[in-house]
């Protein structure tokens, strides 16, 4: 018998290497509380899909067997790691999916919430039309109560448009913008189904700062601060209703710090709000360096004292204020120095910007790591799980408005783009990451009047303290605007704003690119990470200290107080539609693979340990790979006070101290010129000495090593290596998550050999699949610059998945092949789907175990075979010392 809901019992089995920390994500915008009758069903399993536009496909009768099964997220095609240039598909797709709803959930109040569907949309349940939605980056929300049948097959339809379309934001077409939106159901899908008398979802409701559960503060400061509840609840039911509205504040500790509750009566068929306000004495507040969350509890109780609806918020209790020629505080006092960080667009390898929630999680985590404190959401925004980790790792966000030089005379346009303001407003005001608001369309010539209605409109849907918004310093209407995006400029040595304005604030939005021309791209910034050693050390010196005058780290770390820093553009490679090229001058690539530039901002951090998720304190990364390319000067970057560089094992050593006086950046680039010899590695490795060849950088605090970092040089490739890039994060087997597995190219000893070219085919078994084949190079893979990285989705059954790794053309002297087992644990949400397409979804996956025992016993043997042929490769070593003494 078909059923909606089925839920995956099995163990719990989690990823070899377990963190501390694993992450929560929030659903339809907020968190699951246990018995108050609101439940959250995952709905991203088992959709049918097909491209095109085909006549009736929205009927509850239409045939859609043999439509491609697959899960959400899903971006319509898998792409090549070069997709820039419109190679993506743009136009009709159809998604349908099948269930029979639990009888259970009869008399429920359910919505189906999609949070982004990119372009226009449709959406019909049993072929009836609920919902249709302009832009791609917001929720799309329908009421599905009355639209379902009980007790036999029910069918969701949607039609998704991503072609383009100057009629709602960003409005620009593709092949002229600056980035790619990709298409298809790009984000989660949830079912949520709660009693007739709920809290309400604010981008359901649309009312003027109002809609679901609204939190503010207000005199916020380390002795006390005013909170500011406001919960909107609505009777769907045949009948009044009396009851209260509880509110719970709950320190992270799980302790119950302040408890309130309100009367309410609501009269059947509206809506009603309850507000109340308490005091916090001695908060913790929220900063980046110290992201304390509450949870917020909130209930609605009968006048018989029964829950009939409830959730939690996670709140971190933080007061931002820009306050013109004194700068940024934050809490009440000064914040004391610049905020660095990057933008961020959403899209990655393979898949586009169908990015899983713990994949968004990653990309926070990588960037905290790095030392950023701030991101700006390039250009729209961007997943609710992306602004969750945002929020306890403790970064800030500028959330943005979709848009980029583009505008529409008509008048739908701009009440589309005036919608989209209100909307991310209501989704994402109660996050304590949100530092700024930018309302305005990104480097548009907008009339003057459309500039001052965004600022209006942000201060109209939040309506309390510590709201902020940001425009363009170039743009009409920035006097209406208390922060202004702008680049520092240089004379004599001393980086200022130019006619500066003391009530505003600075900030400098985009830092680092650096075009010949906007046609070309060349660009110092812009680096592919597999062109190795010289480029990447180039963008880093462009980022941190070019020898030439431009805005870098080591710029705003010089201007006033009054400008506040600014973000990098850009944190990670990204795909472009008016260019062929991708962007390459992010600090890590599309697979998020780090550049040399990466060390050098985490260089940038305190070196002093804290308590934070992200990885912190102390740290030295040697930027150097001992080949025979490359240079003799060797570039360190750390943090610490002195760095000790030791060349060989009995060679010289060489030390750094750092100025204490020094202004500017904190942690200039290092560099020890000369001290680095090919040919003393090969007089070293002709003596049998090879393990004496070696670059270690110690890192001192007070004297005391706090952190070090040794390179060996690269030896004859031998095996392929496999590791998983999951941040401690455990793969969640929901059909949807997905994880980077890296394969390398090493010596013996584990160490990458950077300049190779194989390339590498995978085997995947088990309850796992690997995203993306031949057609797109994914598999087999080519290795660029040491590393192929794969992408390996989970199936909706817990258990293990194993990969092998070989090179595409074997021998019997080509490297070993590697192995990697990954185990996956149990689905956080309930997986809704039908039961045959749960087979048509996992079991072509899944190879027998009879094929790993024989992978494993042909690996073995494989293993003896590649240690005879060392044995028979001495002798060859030896006669070629005999006979070639001189080469």
């Amino acid at each position: 018998m078909k059923t909606l809901f089925t839920i995956i019992t099995l163990i719990l089995l989690s990823v070899p290497t377990l963190a501390a920390h694993q992450p929560e994500f929030s659903t339809a915008g907020f968190y699951s509380l246990k018995n108050t009758g609101r439940e959250v069903y995952n709905m991203n399993v088992a959709w049918r899909f097909q491209k095109g536009d085909i006549q009736y496909a929205n009927a509850k009768s239409f045939d859609d067997k043999e439509w491609q099964v697959v899960s959400l997220p899903h971006g319509i095609d898998y792409l090549p790691l070069e997709a820039s240039g419109c190679i993506n598909y743009q136009g009709i797709v159809w998604y349908r999916k099948h269930f029979t709803p639990d009888e259970a959930l009869k008399g429920k109040k359910l919505f189906l919430h999609f949070e982004a569907i990119m372009g226009k949309c449709k959406v019909w349940v049993n072929g009836k039309l609920l919902t249709e939605h302009f832009g791609g980056f917001l929720p799309v929300i329908a009421d599905v109560t009355e639209a379902l049948t009980w007790g036999e097959d029910n069918v969701i339809a949607v039609m998704a448009d991503n072609s383009n379309d100057p009629g709602y934001p960003p409005g620009k077409a593709q092949e002229v913008l600056d980035f790619s939106y990709f298409g298809g159901i790009y984000r989660d899908c949830f079912l949520i189904a709660h009693n007739n008398v709920f809290l309400t979802d604010p981008n359901y409701e649309n009312e003027t700062a109002g809609g679901g559960v609204f939190v503010a503060f207000d005199k916020v400061s380390e002795k006390y601060a005013s909170v500011l509840l406001k919960a909107h609840v609505r009777n769907a039911g045949k009948s009044s209703f009396s009851g209260s509205v509880e509110y719970e504040f709950v320190d992270a500790a799980g302790n119950k710090m302040i408890s309130q509750s309100n009367k309410i009566r609501i009269d059947e068929g509206i809506a009603s709000t309850s507000s109340t306000r308490f005091t916090v004495k001695a908060p913790r507040l929220w900063s980046p360096d110290s992201p304390y969350l509450y949870d917020l509890h909130v209930r609605i109780r009968d006048n018989k004292g029964k829950i009939v609806d409830g959730y939690r918020r996670r709140i971190g209790i933080r007061g931002i204020e820009f306050k013109g020629k004194d700068g940024f505080w934050l809490n009440g006092k000064p914040y004391e120095e610049p905020l660095i960080g990057a933008n961020r667009h959403q899209d990655f390898a393979v898949v586009g910007n169908a990015l899983s929630n713990s994949t968004h999680w990653r990309d926070a985590k990588k960037l905290r790591d790095a030392g950023c404190k701030v991101i700006r959401n390039a250009h729209y925004p961007q997943d609710p799980s992306f602004m969750d980790a945002c929020d306890e790792l403790g970064l800030f966000v500028i959330v943005n408005t979709p848009g980029w030089q583009f505008w529409n005379e008509a008048p739908l346009f701009e009440q589309r783009v005036y919608s989209d303001i209100r909307n991310m407003v209501r989704r994402d005001r109660n996050h304590p990451s949100v530092w700024l608001w930018e309302p305005i369309l990104n480097e548009t010539w907008y009339p003057d009047y459309f500039a001052i209605n965004t600022k209006n409109i942000v201060d109209e849907e939040y309506p309390y303290s510590y709201c902020y918004s940001g425009c363009d310093n170039e743009a009409r209407g920035k006097e209406n605007f208390p922060v202004l995006f702008t680049h520092p400029s240089n004379s004599d040595g001393k980086w200022a704003i130019k006619d500066l304005d003391p009530t505003k604030t600075y900030f400098t939005r985009e830092w680092g690119d650096n075009v010949d021309d906007w046609n070309s791209h060349n660009s110092p910034s812009r680096v592919a990470r597999n062109w190795g050693e010289q480029p990447m050390l180039v963008q880093s010196q462009h980022y941190a200290n070019p020898p030439y005058t431009y805005t870098s780290y080591e710029a705003l770390f010089n201007t006033s107080r009054q400008h506040v820093g600014g973000t990098l553009w850009h944190s990670f490679d990204h795909q472009r539609g008016y260019h062929p090229d991708p962007f390459y001058g992010g600090l890590m690539d599309v697979f998020r693979q780090p550049k040399y530039s990466y060390y050098m901002f985490m260089a940038q951090r305190d070196p002093h340990k804290s308590g934070l998720i992200a990885e912190n304190g102390p740290m030295v990364y040697i930027a150097h790979e001992m080949t025979p390319f490359s240079s003799q000067d060797v570039t360190v970057y750390s943090n610490c006070e002195e760095v000790r560089l030791t060349v060989n094992n009995g060679g010289k050593t060489y030390t750094y101290k750092k100025d204490g006086n020094r202004k500017g950046m904190p942690s200039p680039i290092i560099t020890f010129k000369d001290v680095f010899s090919f040919m003393t590695n090969k007089e070293l490795s002709r003596s049998g000495n090879q393990k004496d060849v070696f670059l270690l950088a110690e890192g001192l605090m007070g004297g005391r090593i706090v952190a070090s970092h040794k390179v060996e040089a690269a030896g004859r490739p031998e095996k392929i290596t496999l590791w998983v890039d999951n941040e401690g994060v455990d793969l969640e087997a929901n059909g949807s998550d997905f994880v980077p597995v890296i394969a390398a190219i090493t010596d013996k000893n584990g160490n990458i050999k950077r300049l190779n070219n194989y390339s590498i085919s995978f085997q995947i078994s088990g309850e796992g699949r690997l995203l993306g084949g031949a057609s797109i190079m994914a598999n087999p893979a080519p290795v660029r610059w040491g590393t192929a990285p794969i992408l390996v989705q989970s199936t909706t059954v817990p258990g293990t998945i194993k990969i092998n790794a070989t090179v595409l053309f074997q021998g019997s002297q080509m490297p070993l092949s590697g192995e990697l087992e990954i185990k996956t644990k149990e689905s956080v949400l309930p997986l809704a789907y039908s039961d045959y397409e749960l087979v048509r979804t996992v079991d072509n996956t899944i190879q027998s175990d009879e094929t790993s025992k024989s992978s494993h016993f042909e690996r073995e043997i494989e293993k003896l075979q590649k240690e005879l042929n060392q044995l028979k490769l001495k002798e060859v070593e030896r006669q070629q010392n005999d006979f070639g003494e001189q080469r």
